[in-house]
């Protein structure tokens, strides 16, 4: 089975390489902008016609597209998460049309839950930012689409490589260079929203059930932990996991897209009903993964045993 994973050395990328390149028979491939790309593809430039070439060199069974962009302005968010799946569907139409299409969506598609009720896929969806706007957008293009296609919208990604760019990665950051000093303070905005955290590596094991199912498949599933966690434990468990001796103190308001949306939460059963999936990491044992990950032992001298 041939494999093409569209972003492949992005966080959820790399996890989901890694997991279907342990599938019996599967030959994956990493296409994307970096010079790690076997198979070389930019989704914000390239041509339909040229990328339907670059497609059919390949000749993938699936495609899994974890390319994206979540930060930047309006511009960059529409080219990676707006144009990049509607140039994808149109050259998988040309090139390989029974190949099966996985494309990795966004919870920010829904916008603010409502009555503190988990979001079925179903749910009205109202994006409240460009890059909620622009996956959504993306989303829609993939699943009316007539290939053999579903979106996988995932909640707020946590466990091992959290990029600083988010909260956990970068609490995780500054955890390590506050160390153990009692009197060091982390200063975050606040806390008080609640989300829907997944560890990357049940992510990954979603993309794979989803690659593998015997179709037809729904068109968009939601992939995410099935809880509201106050963020608030997020941080204070993950200062409790690094030792943190010193005090958290929430200044001012949090990120823009926390005022707005002050719960989310999904409803997975359609994933546990269609892949029988479901996530198997506790949010302490992804964030305990994401400390390891972020702040290895340090290497034994030459000749030292460890005990």
């Amino acid at each position: 089975m041939r494999i093409l994973v569209l972003g492949h050395t992005g966080y959820l990328g790399t996890h989901v390489t890694e997991r279907l390149g342990a599938l019996r028979g599967a030959r994956v491939h990493g296409g994307g902008r970096s010079p790690a790309a076997d198979v070389p593809v930019d989704l914000a430039e390239d041509s339909a016609d040229r990328l339907a070439k670059t497609l059919a060199s390949v000749a993938p069974d699936a495609v899994v597209n974890c390319a994206g962009a979540t930060g930047g302005d309006p511009v960059t968010l529409a080219e990676v998460n707006a144009r990049g799946p509607a140039v994808l569907c149109a050259a998988m139409a040309v090139a390989c049309p029974s190949a099966r299409l996985v494309h990795l969506g966004s919870a920010a598609e829904y916008g603010p839950g409502t009555g503190r009720v988990p979001t079925a896929e179903s749910s009205a969806t109202h994006p409240l930012s460009a890059y909620g706007a622009t996956k959504l957008a993306g989303t829609v293009t993939v699943s009316t689409s007539a290939l053999d296609a579903l979106v996988l919208r995932v909640g707020n990604p946590v466990g091992p490589g959290a990029p600083p760019a988010g909260l956990p990665g970068r609490v995780t950051r500054l955890l390590r260079e506050a160390g153990r000093d009692p009197d060091a303070v982390l200063r975050l905005g606040d806390l008080s929203a609640y989300r829907d955290f997944v560890d990357a590596r049940d992510v990954a094991r979603a993309v794979e059930r989803a690659v593998t199912a015997p179709g037809p498949l729904p068109r968009v599933l939601n992939i995410g932990g099935g809880d509201a966690v106050p963020v608030r434990h997020l941080v204070r468990t993950l200062a409790d996991i690094a030792g943190f001796d010193g005090r958290i103190e929430e200044q001012g308001s949090g990120s823009a897209r926390s005022e707005q949306v002050s719960w989310q939460c999904s409803d997975i059963s359609a994933a546990r009903t269609a892949l029988g999936w479901q996530p198997s990491y506790a949010l302490r044992d992804s964030l305990s993964a994401l400390w390891a990950a972020a702040h290895p032992p340090p290497p034994h001298e030459e000749g030292e045993r460890p005990s």
